[in-house]
Protein backbone atom coordinates (compact mmCIF):
# COMPACT_ATOMS: atom_id res chain seq x y z
CA UNK A 1 0.00 0.00 0.00
CA UNK A 2 1.67 3.50 -0.97
CA UNK A 3 2.43 5.62 1.48
CA UNK A 4 0.41 8.94 1.12
CA UNK A 5 2.80 10.85 3.41
CA UNK A 6 6.01 10.24 1.42
CA UNK A 7 7.35 13.60 1.35
CA UNK A 8 7.80 15.23 -2.67
CA UNK A 9 10.29 17.65 -3.92
CA UNK A 10 9.06 21.25 -2.96
CA UNK A 11 9.01 24.22 -5.73
CA UNK A 12 11.80 25.54 -4.22
CA UNK A 13 13.68 22.24 -4.67
CA UNK A 14 12.61 22.03 -8.28
CA UNK A 15 13.59 25.21 -9.11
CA UNK A 16 16.97 24.51 -7.81
CA UNK A 17 17.02 21.62 -9.61
CA UNK A 18 16.52 23.38 -12.98
CA UNK A 19 18.81 26.32 -12.01
CA UNK A 20 21.61 23.79 -11.87
CA UNK A 21 21.16 21.90 -14.92
CA UNK A 22 20.32 25.42 -16.88
CA UNK A 23 24.43 26.35 -15.66
CA UNK A 24 25.37 22.53 -16.28
CA UNK A 25 24.10 23.36 -20.00
CA UNK A 26 25.28 27.25 -20.27
CA UNK A 27 28.44 25.90 -19.04
CA UNK A 28 28.51 22.89 -21.41
CA UNK A 29 27.44 24.96 -24.66
CA UNK A 30 30.21 28.12 -23.72
CA UNK A 31 32.75 25.83 -23.83
CA UNK A 32 32.09 24.44 -27.30
CA UNK A 33 31.77 28.22 -28.22
CA UNK A 34 35.55 28.03 -26.85
CA UNK A 35 36.70 25.50 -28.47
CA UNK A 36 34.82 26.46 -32.26
CA UNK A 37 36.49 30.21 -31.69
CA UNK A 38 39.76 28.43 -31.14
CA UNK A 39 39.17 26.02 -34.34
CA UNK A 40 38.36 29.08 -36.21
CA UNK A 41 41.90 31.23 -34.71
CA UNK A 42 43.72 28.51 -35.97
CA UNK A 43 41.99 28.11 -39.48
CA UNK A 44 43.24 31.82 -39.26
CA UNK A 45 46.59 31.34 -39.02
CA UNK A 46 47.26 28.83 -41.40
CA UNK A 47 46.43 31.68 -44.04
CA UNK A 48 48.32 34.24 -42.32
CA UNK A 49 51.64 32.19 -41.72
CA UNK A 50 51.79 30.23 -45.35
CA UNK A 51 53.32 34.12 -47.18
CA UNK A 52 55.22 34.56 -44.09
CA UNK A 53 57.06 31.03 -44.95
CA UNK A 54 57.14 32.37 -48.63
CA UNK A 55 58.64 35.89 -48.54
CA UNK A 56 60.82 34.39 -45.15
CA UNK A 57 62.40 32.02 -47.91
CA UNK A 58 62.51 34.46 -50.37
CA UNK A 59 64.47 37.20 -48.37
CA UNK A 60 66.68 34.50 -47.53
CA UNK A 61 67.66 32.87 -50.55
CA UNK A 62 66.51 35.13 -52.86
CA UNK A 63 64.12 32.24 -54.36
CA UNK A 64 60.71 30.39 -53.94
CA UNK A 65 60.00 27.61 -51.64
CA UNK A 66 59.78 24.82 -54.00
CA UNK A 67 60.26 26.69 -57.12
CA UNK A 68 64.41 26.50 -55.97
CA UNK A 69 66.66 25.17 -58.01
CA UNK A 70 69.34 25.81 -56.01
CA UNK A 71 67.75 24.64 -53.19
CA UNK A 72 70.33 21.87 -51.96
CA UNK A 73 72.91 24.61 -51.60
CA UNK A 74 70.92 26.98 -49.80
CA UNK A 75 69.35 23.58 -47.10
CA UNK A 76 71.30 20.78 -46.13
CA UNK A 77 69.06 18.05 -47.98
CA UNK A 78 66.02 19.72 -49.99
CA UNK A 79 64.99 18.10 -52.93
CA UNK A 80 64.71 19.88 -55.95
CA UNK A 81 61.50 18.88 -57.97
CA UNK A 82 61.66 16.34 -60.46
CA UNK A 83 61.60 15.53 -63.64
CA UNK A 84 60.78 18.75 -65.21
CA UNK A 85 57.22 19.20 -66.98
CA UNK A 86 55.21 21.46 -67.70
CA UNK A 87 52.60 23.44 -64.79
CA UNK A 88 54.03 21.42 -62.49
CA UNK A 89 58.22 21.63 -61.95
CA UNK A 90 59.95 24.49 -63.90
CA UNK A 91 62.12 25.44 -61.32
CA UNK A 92 63.57 29.01 -60.95
CA UNK A 93 60.54 30.78 -62.45
CA UNK A 94 59.66 32.21 -59.86
CA UNK A 95 55.92 30.16 -59.80
CA UNK A 96 55.29 27.50 -57.28
CA UNK A 97 54.17 25.01 -60.06
CA UNK A 98 51.61 21.85 -59.15
CA UNK A 99 48.09 21.27 -57.53
CA UNK A 100 47.48 22.68 -54.17
CA UNK A 101 46.79 18.99 -53.14
CA UNK A 102 49.85 17.73 -54.56
CA UNK A 103 51.06 14.15 -53.59
CA UNK A 104 54.69 13.53 -55.14
CA UNK A 105 58.20 15.66 -55.73
CA UNK A 106 57.20 15.97 -59.61
CA UNK A 107 55.18 19.29 -58.31
CA UNK A 108 56.61 22.23 -56.71
CA UNK A 109 53.92 22.70 -54.41
CA UNK A 110 54.93 19.13 -52.85
CA UNK A 111 58.30 19.93 -52.09
CA UNK A 112 57.27 23.59 -50.69
CA UNK A 113 56.80 22.60 -47.25
CA UNK A 114 60.05 20.40 -47.55
CA UNK A 115 61.79 23.72 -48.22
CA UNK A 116 60.39 26.29 -45.49
CA UNK A 117 60.98 23.38 -43.19
CA UNK A 118 64.38 22.75 -43.73
CA UNK A 119 65.21 26.21 -43.88
CA UNK A 120 63.66 27.05 -40.14
CA UNK A 121 60.33 28.39 -41.31
CA UNK A 122 57.55 26.12 -40.46
CA UNK A 123 57.54 23.42 -38.10
CA UNK A 124 56.92 19.26 -39.68
CA UNK A 125 58.81 16.86 -41.25
CA UNK A 126 61.15 17.14 -44.06
CA UNK A 127 61.06 13.40 -45.43
CA UNK A 128 58.50 13.46 -48.51
CA UNK A 129 57.60 10.34 -48.15
CA UNK A 130 56.37 10.05 -44.47
CA UNK A 131 52.29 9.76 -44.10
CA UNK A 132 52.37 12.86 -42.25
CA UNK A 133 54.84 15.16 -44.39
CA UNK A 134 51.61 17.13 -45.97
CA UNK A 135 50.19 19.40 -43.37
CA UNK A 136 46.62 19.11 -41.83
CA UNK A 137 44.40 21.93 -40.51
CA UNK A 138 42.20 22.16 -37.49
CA UNK A 139 40.06 20.43 -38.92
CA UNK A 140 42.38 17.29 -40.40
CA UNK A 141 42.29 18.79 -43.86
CA UNK A 142 45.66 19.14 -46.20
CA UNK A 143 46.54 22.66 -46.45
CA UNK A 144 48.73 23.70 -50.14
CA UNK A 145 49.86 26.32 -51.80
CA UNK A 146 50.14 26.75 -55.22
CA UNK A 147 49.66 29.66 -58.37
CA UNK A 148 46.96 32.00 -59.53
CA UNK A 149 46.96 30.22 -62.84
CA UNK A 150 46.29 26.87 -61.59
CA UNK A 151 43.87 28.02 -58.56
CA UNK A 152 41.34 25.32 -56.97
CA UNK A 153 38.34 28.09 -57.43
CA UNK A 154 37.79 29.93 -60.52
CA UNK A 155 38.26 33.66 -60.56
CA UNK A 156 40.42 33.90 -57.27
CA UNK A 157 43.11 35.91 -57.63
CA UNK A 158 46.78 36.33 -56.38
CA UNK A 159 50.55 35.88 -56.70
CA UNK A 160 50.14 32.68 -54.46
CA UNK A 161 46.99 30.82 -53.50
CA UNK A 162 46.41 28.98 -50.71
CA UNK A 163 44.09 26.72 -49.92
CA UNK A 164 42.75 24.29 -46.60
CA UNK A 165 40.73 21.46 -46.83
CA UNK A 166 37.60 19.49 -45.31
CA UNK A 167 36.54 22.73 -43.53
CA UNK A 168 33.01 22.90 -42.07
CA UNK A 169 30.71 24.91 -43.69
CA UNK A 170 29.98 26.93 -40.16
CA UNK A 171 34.25 28.06 -40.01
CA UNK A 172 34.43 28.61 -43.67
CA UNK A 173 31.94 31.53 -43.38
CA UNK A 174 33.57 32.83 -39.75
CA UNK A 175 36.91 32.72 -41.60
CA UNK A 176 35.48 34.64 -44.39
CA UNK A 177 34.26 37.40 -42.53
CA UNK A 178 37.37 37.91 -40.58
CA UNK A 179 39.70 37.17 -43.27
CA UNK A 180 37.73 39.03 -46.09
CA UNK A 181 34.85 40.40 -47.32
CA UNK A 182 31.82 37.75 -45.50
CA UNK A 183 30.71 37.01 -49.39
CA UNK A 184 32.85 32.87 -49.51
CA UNK A 185 31.83 33.52 -53.61
CA UNK A 186 34.12 36.96 -53.81
CA UNK A 187 36.97 39.10 -52.94
CA UNK A 188 40.58 37.25 -51.76
CA UNK A 189 38.80 33.99 -50.12
CA UNK A 190 36.34 32.08 -51.48
CA UNK A 191 34.89 28.41 -51.17
CA UNK A 192 34.09 25.46 -52.94
CA UNK A 193 33.84 21.88 -52.38
CA UNK A 194 35.79 19.77 -50.55
CA UNK A 195 38.59 18.02 -52.51
CA UNK A 196 38.55 20.31 -55.72
CA UNK A 197 42.08 20.42 -57.05
CA UNK A 198 41.61 23.38 -60.04
CA UNK A 199 38.79 25.03 -61.44
CA UNK A 200 36.08 25.26 -58.61
CA UNK A 201 33.01 27.01 -58.67
CA UNK A 202 32.79 29.47 -55.51
CA UNK A 203 29.87 29.09 -53.20
CA UNK A 204 27.73 31.86 -52.18
CA UNK A 205 27.47 32.22 -48.35
CA UNK A 206 23.73 31.55 -48.70
CA UNK A 207 24.33 28.34 -50.22
CA UNK A 208 26.92 27.12 -47.21
CA UNK A 209 26.08 24.36 -45.24
CA UNK A 210 27.03 24.71 -41.33
CA UNK A 211 28.01 21.14 -41.20
CA UNK A 212 29.06 20.15 -44.98
CA UNK A 213 32.61 20.00 -45.22
CA UNK A 214 34.39 22.65 -47.79
CA UNK A 215 37.76 23.76 -49.84
CA UNK A 216 38.54 27.43 -48.99
CA UNK A 217 41.41 29.31 -50.55
CA UNK A 218 42.82 32.56 -50.15
CA UNK A 219 44.97 34.59 -52.61
CA UNK A 220 47.65 36.80 -51.24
Amino acid sequence: MMNRNQPGFTLIEIAIVLVIIGLLLGGVLKGQELINSAKVKNLAGDFKNIPVFIYGYQDKFKALPGDDANVAVHVTGGTVCAPVAANLCATGNGIIEGAWNATSIVSESFVFWQHVRLAGLAPGPTDTTVADYLPKNAAGGTIGVTNAGNTAITGLKGSYIICSDAIPGKFAKQLDIALDDGNTATGSMMVTAAGTATGGTPIATASIVDDTPYLVCMGV
